[in-house]
């Protein structure tokens, strides 16, 4: 289909989305004094602000308060009482969001010169979207639609209580009975919250373990500490069906091995990922394609291949559903259509951190271990256990390890994982070190504040310096040393 482009534009740019990506994409438009339009169909901030990010680290904070007072003996108190009502905890996660809602309100990007529109957005052509009616002309077009729960079509699922990420904080009783599939981020996290307080948790996890993208040892640190914690871990079943029975709810799971189980629940908390929204905003007028896994099919500057003025950006493009990822492609998505083709650049995944919130984190930036030996690199292991580090005995927490893949012979870091309770903090360090071009050698000669957590980041270092000390120097050493006494 041709499309006819208007001889002049309204607008720069017109930002669909006003999540992380869309905020910062227009907020960085505005700066830069050109014209832009933000639409945005529900509420702004998006997910993060309203059902991910931010709700779910104020309930994981009121969470770990729980758990610490569960085991007051472990910190010399003979017991702690905490006497609570969940509506309560989910009334200050509200609060918690309100008291964030101003910074990605429409009154300060409207202060900061972007026009804000509330309204459905569909693109008619590569340089019009209609909104409310209205059709909008504009020089390039950036998509930061986000993603949604993905929702399976499991059978009996409609006929029983289920929640996803979207709606659960709208629970206002603690489920006495939950069960969670899946073993991801989100998963984990929330099944540990409600366990704490004090909810019959089971999770399933079709793999042959909780959090399967990371390293086997993250994986069985998180499940001792889950079932030291009383959560039941079914990993390698798979969901079969739902139904009810006697106005009790059931979940029919299945092994790898052919092994039935079912399982009573008041709730299910479907976990199973997230799923692009791409869906009734006029990609198939336009002909855009889609990779496999649903996210926009886009180049190396993130633009899509058939039309150059349209980008895209955050979970709506992939390849990482992370909010500091879709605040990192905005910046190329702004100066980007900003500026081609005078200039551009090409989007950075070189050093990308994420982080699982929780108790302990996991915290990992660059190649693990596992995705090394898939291709094949030339690399070497160093871990440190917290169990050596005094801050952490000090403060009972030293389940965990700072682990770093550099490259063999060097002290190149080609990635870093940290399990511990402050590894989302301690990771910066290695996320600098990589970003930068600097090495294991350079954290062992800075000085850390003892005593603190970031220390194992240099006995880390210290141990992987030991591996490589040259030995026949200090056989001279010692030479020089008893001919000087």
């Amino acid at each position: 289909m041709k499309f006819k482009k208007p001889k002049k534009f309204e607008y720069n740019s017109v930002v669909l989305g006003a999540g992380s990506a869309g905020l910062v994409t227009s907020y960085i438009t505005a700066l830069l004094k050109a014209k832009v339009a933000l639409v945005e169909k529900h509420k702004m901030g998006g997910d993060c602000l309203n059902t991910g990010c931010v709700p779910s680290k104020a309930l994981i904070k009121s969470a770990k308060i729980f758990g610490m007072a569960k085991n007051a003996k472990k910190y010399g108190l003979k017991s702690v009482t905490i006497d609570f009502e969940f509506s309560d905890i989910m009334k200050r996660v509200h609060e918690v969001i309100k008291k964030i809602e101003p910074h990605d309100s429409v009154e300060r990007y409207t202060g900061l010169g972007v026009e804000c529109i509330k309204g459905n957005a569909v693109i008619k052509s590569p340089w019009e979207v209609e909104v409310n009616g209205k059709t909008l002309t504009t020089k390039n077009i950036v998509i930061a639609t986000g993603a949604s729960p993905l929702l399976p079509r499991f059978e009996g699922l409609k006929d029983v209580n289920y929640v996803t990420s979207d709606n659960l904080w709208q629970i206002k009783n603690l489920p006495k009975k939950l069960v969670v599939l899946g073993g991801g981020a989100i998963g984990c996290e929330l099944s540990q919250c409600f366990s704490r307080f004090g909810s019959e948790v089971t999770q399933v996890e079709r793999s042959d373990r909780l959090m399967p993208r990371e390293d086997v040892e993250v994986s069985e640190v998180i499940e001792k500490k889950f079932k030291d914690e009383g959560i039941n871990i079914l990993t390698g079943f798979s969901a079969k069906k739902f139904y009810k029975k006697n106005e009790l709810q059931y979940l029919v799971v299945e092994s790898v091995n052919g092994e039935i189980k079912e399982i009573e629940f008041d709730v299910v908390l479907i976990a199973l990922g997230r799923k692009p929204n791409t869906e009734n905003i006029g990609l198939e007028t336009l002909g855009l394609e889609l990779n496999i896994n649903g996210t926009l099919k886009l180049d190396s500057y993130l633009r899509t291949p058939k039309y150059k003025n349209i980008f895209a950006c955050g979970d709506v493009a992939g390849p990482y559903q992370f909010t500091h990822m879709a605040a990192h492609q905005a910046w190329f998505t702004s100066i980007n259509s900003l500026f081609q083709p005078f200039k551009k650049y090409k989007v950075d995944y070189s050093v990308v951190p994420w982080a699982t919130f929780t108790d302990p984190e996991v915290a990992t930036v660059g190649i693990s271990e596992l995705n090394a030996k898939l291709q094949n690199l030339n690399f070497e292991v160093t871990t440190y256990s917290l169990e050596k580090n005094d801050r952490a005995v000090a403060d009972s927490e030293n389940e965990g390890f700072v682990k770093v893949i550099t490259k063999k012979g060097t002290d190149k870091i080609l990635g870093a994982t940290i399990v511990s309770p402050s590894a989302s903090d301690m990771l910066i360090e290695f996320i600098s070190a990589m970003k930068h071009g600097y090495g294991l050698n350079r954290i062992m000669s800075t000085i850390h504040p003892y005593p603190s957590k970031s220390e194992a980041n240099k006995f880390a270092a210290s141990t992987w310096k030991q591996k490589h000390k040259p030995e026949w120097v200090f056989k001279y050493l010692e030479m020089f040393h008893r001919f000087r006494r």
